[in-house]
């Protein structure tokens, strides 16, 4: 299904009857992924899942987004549905935006439970060698910015971006890289404390992404938090321990009782 929110034409779908539950997905990904949680939460739920602009079927933001403007983005998709109350499920990058959805002071709805898998928004510690390649960075940026540079190697500057950046920087258009630069610098460490209302928190064991670790502390900061490790998955927990994952998530929003 298509509709257009702010402008931005919004590929979405949405399945069940009862209380809303929304879908946010990670960086780089779409709605795809979820088909089979989809499936499975409709049993109780109205579930709405959308690609959030610039990713899957969606079209790009107009100008480099940051975490709030995508946070905004939900709350104006949401207003045609007139919930009172709201579950969040949040992947990845996903979950930075359901971490600032909860930090809102005013929400037109209110959010009943969080569910964040596998996590973004927790800053990885600075390494020695982290600290030298964005040193790296800069100083190579700098010098292939120069119309000299330019000129001699219209390519070069590109070309070097998409070296020292990561697969979803050198997968990303012009303007996603920029919103990616935005948002994986901005730590919501601080503001995890806000989210009031019962949330689950669902790690792989094996995350590289987004570390256990940083489940871990999430688990401390949220007042009312509960943590399920999945052994044998990664950043894509959700998919690589479906019949768990599942099984997780009947217990929590009580599928099938």
């Amino acid at each position: 299904m298509n509709k257009t929110v702010n402008g931005i034409k919004i590929n979405y779908e949405e399945k069940g009857t009862g209380n809303l539950i929304v879908l946010l997905h990670g960086w780089g990904s779409n709605i795809k992924l979820f088909s089979n949680l989809i499936e499975l939460l409709s049993q109780k739920y109205h579930v709405v899942a959308m690609d959030m602009p610039g990713f899957g079927e969606s079209q790009e933001p107009p100008s480099a987004w940051c975490v709030d403007d995508y946070a905004d983005f939900v709350i104006d998709f949401l207003k045609d549905y007139n919930a009172g109350e709201v579950i969040l499920l949040g992947h990845s990058f996903g979950g930075r935006v359901t971490i600032k959805l909860n930090s809102r002071k005013e929400l037109p709805f209110r959010i009943s439970k969080v569910i964040l898998v596998d996590s973004a928004g927790i800053m990885p510690p600075k390494t020695n060698k982290k600290s030298w390649k964005t040193r790296k960075y800069k100083i190579g940026k700098a010098i292939l910015s120069t119309k000299l540079a330019q000129k001699i190697a219209p390519d070069a500057l590109e070309n070097f971006r998409k070296k020292m950046g990561s697969a979803d920087y050198a997968a990303a258009s012009p303007l996603m890289r920029q919103v990616l630069v935005k948002t994986v610098n901005e730590d919501l460490e601080p503001l995890l404390p806000n989210i009031k209302c019962p949330a689950l928190l669902v790690w792989g064991v094996n995350d590289t992404a987004t570390p256990l670790s940083d489940g871990e502390k999430m688990e401390k900061l949220i007042p009312d938090a509960g943590l399920v490790k999945l052994e044998n998955a990664g950043h894509y927990s959700f998919l690589e321990q479906q019949y768990t994952f599942n099984r997780v998530m009947c217990s929590f929003l009580k599928i099938g009782d």
